[in-house]
Formats: C-alpha cells, sequence, structure tokens
C-alpha cells in the first residue's frame, strides 16, 4: 500500500505538476517533504490516560511519539514548567507516504457530514495544516477501548513556494477540500 501512493506520486502526479508547473527541472516540483501529527493535552490528564493517548498516536502513525514538557509555567492555566503538555510524531518517508493514503482515502471520509477539508489552512509557504476533533476515525483506534477522545493538528510540510502550488499538489494526490 506505500510504495503503491510513492508510485502514483512519481508515475502520475509529478509528471503531470512538472508540465502545467513549467519547472526546468525535475527537482522543482513541488512534493510532500515530512508529515507532523500533534496531540495537545489538558494539564489535568492523569498518567493511565495519558499513556492511553500516546499509544492511540503510536497506532495511528506507526511510530512511537515524543511528550513535549511545558517551557514555562503559566499559573492562569494551572501549568508547572516541566508538566506533560503534548505529543507530536514527525513521519518521512514510506511511513508518510502511508499515512498520507490512510488519511486521506480512509479516515477522512469516516467523518460524519464530511463536506472536505477547508481549503484555506495553509501558511503562505504551501504547507497545510488540519485539525481533527477525535482520533476514532482511524480504522487502527477502537472506538471501545478509547479512555478520552483526543483532538489532533496534521500539518503536511510540502517544498511548494505558494500556497497554490501546495494546494494543486494536495488535490493531485486526492485530498478533498471543500467548494467554496
Amino acid at each position: 500500500m506505500t510504495t503503491e501512493f510513492r508510485d502514483i506520486y512519481e508515475k502520475k502526479i509529478k509528471p503531470s505538476l512538472a508540465k502545467e508547473g513549467g519547472y526546468e527541472n525535475t527537482m522543482q516540483v513541488p512534493r510532500v517533504s515530512k508529515v507532523v501529527v500533534n496531540m495537545g493535552f489538558d494539564t489535568t490528564v492523569d498518567g493511565d490516560t495519558l499513556n492511553a493517548i500516546t499509544d492511540d498516536l503510536a497506532q495511528i502513525t506507526g511510530q512511537r511519539p515524543v511528550r513535549r514538557k511545558a517551557k514555562k509555567s503559566v499559573s492562569n492555566f494551572k501549568l508547572r514548567e516541566g508538566m506533560i503538555v503534548g505529543a507530536k510524531t514527525t513521519l518521512r518517508g514510506d511511513r508518510m507516504y502511508e499515512f498520507l493514503n490512510r488519511l486521506i482515502n480512509v479516515a477522512l471520509p469516516r467523518v460524519r457530514d464530511f463536506r472536505g477539508v477547508p481549503a484555506n489552512s495553509f501558511d503562505g509557504r504551501g504547507n497545510y495544516t488540519l485539525g481533527l476533533d477525535e482520533q476514532t476515525i482511524f480504522p487502527e483506534i477502537d472506538p471501545d477501548k478509547v479512555k478520552k477522545s483526543q483532538g489532533m493538528d496534521i500539518t503536511i510540510v510540502t517544498t511548494a513556494e505558494t500556497d497554490e502550488q501546495g494546494r494543486q499538489l494536495l488535490t493531485m494526490m486526492g485530498m478533498p477540500f471543500a467548494k467554496d
């Protein structure tokens, strides 16, 4: 499954992007360089729930997440320096293509009343960020065993120089953008 999605990019998407964009060198053609999956936690989460959520992220991405700690104490949020506030994984290579394939073709269509992802979530440099409300849309997660429903941010980092190039790349990869 992994090599299929990469092969589709290499054999179909890349040549058509090169033709449409008028790139002289194949290295100029936009591509996805990495995918970062990030989950932020509530400060009141206990250790068992934290481990369960981290394990869910590991199942979704196929890679052990790195736990992120607070850099500063903020009394209004009852946050102390060193408390675990999130977990993230950075996917590259085969795992990245496999994750994108599952996200686009399996997980997003499972969202209730899905009408597409927002087309305006680009950062000005061709990178796209998508927020999901819960982790149960991925087929690896058993909804009955979820201790706490947790949202996540997925950032797709591309080598595109503009938002339009990034949107064109993701559209050709099958990202279901909402019609405005």
